[in-house]
């Protein structure tokens, strides 16, 4: 059993991983959503957590709203992505239950604090900002953390928001770096490996297929989604980024990774929000898990096998 936090900025494809997360009880017990501005504001991210808590029905499972802004950028916002909502229009009404009152930087740090060695993964979705300022508010987190797996970066894939940057690095890059050199465990899901992994009109109809209100749902929700990176790139499909993360904890075994030094450009211009890797350690760089191959077909067979638990 994972104990498992997700940092999310829900997001059509954040939505989707939580989905996915909140069906498998057996294997993920997630003790927390907490979340963060990005793909919308803060306000709408927590709304659509919600919501998707709410279409679990995991209502067991608290939300914690967080960061309404990065560290130190202004807040940039993916709402030609994710539409002005995060969602479709049609798939948005107010959550019955909202969010908790406490900050999710301060549940972060009673929780983690409190946590015994190395006993809770984080599932970081969107941008770093609430994990970095827990990370500033006490450092001493650390020891909670049994490894942090983050949507973002690219290599060897151009990015999705710069031609070297990909979205939640370029939204606060700041915040990458303090988690990057924080000393926890670091896995990275990038483009390299989610634009591998694409949903196109065949796999509409398939989760239509599936025939279970869940999956109709997530059918729904992707299909203006997908357009729009079928569109800009000329893709076959369009790529749902977060899943990946937790498809990986479900099943690592469907991809292949590398053992890579990394490093984040900070400084303001063209670079910024590059992740770079190296072959050699540098100031700010540090030895993380880059994943760079997925079993496309194992990812839509766990994505589908868990989509029909759900109500």
């Amino acid at each position: 059993m994972i104990d498992l936090i997700i940092d999310t900025d829900p997001g059509v494809d954040d939505v989707v991983a939580l989905l996915l997360a909140m069906a498998r009880p057996d294997v993920l017990n997630v003790r927390a959503l907490t979340t963060v501005a990005g793909n919308v504001t803060l306000a709408k991210t927590t709304r659509n957590a919600c919501l998707a808590r709410e279409w679990a029905r995991r209502g067991d499972i608290p939300v914690y709203a967080g960061a309404d802004r990065p560290l130190q950028r202004a807040p940039l916002y993916a709402e030609d992505v994710h539409g002005s909502e995060g969602l479709p229009a049609g798939a948005i009404h107010e959550p019955v239950e909202g969010a908790a009152s406490e900050h999710a930087v301060d549940y972060l740090v009673r929780t983690l604090t409190a946590a015994p060695p190395a006993s809770i993964t984080l599932a970081l979705l969107g941008p770093q900002t609430n994990l970095a300022l827990a990370l500033r508010q006490a450092p001493g987190i650390v020891q909670g953390i049994k490894q942090v797996v983050v949507m973002g970066g690219a290599w060897f894939n151009p990015g999705n928001v710069t031609p070297v940057a990909e979205f939640n690095l370029f939204a606060d890059p700041h915040a990458a770096a303090e988690v990057l050199t924080s000393g926890v465990s670091l896995v990275y899901l990038p483009l390299d490996v989610t634009h591998k992994v694409l949903v196109g009109q065949g796999r509409l109809d398939w989760l239509n297929g599936l025939g279970t209100r869940a999956s109709e749902r997530v059918a729904a929700i992707m299909a203006p989604y997908i357009r729009v990176d079928m569109e800009r790139y000329g893709l076959p499909g369009g790529p749902v980024h977060d899943a990946n993360v937790i498809a990986w904890l479900l099943e690592p075994s469907l991809y292949e990774s590398i053992t890579a030094i990394a490093r984040i450009d900070c400084d303001e211009g063209e670079d910024i929000g590059r992740s770079r890797l190296t072959d050699r350690v540098v100031e700010g760089s540090a030895s993380v898990t880059w994943v760079t191959e997925a079993n496309s077909e194992g990812f839509f067979d766990l994505l589908g096998r868990a989509l029909v638990r759900l109500p």
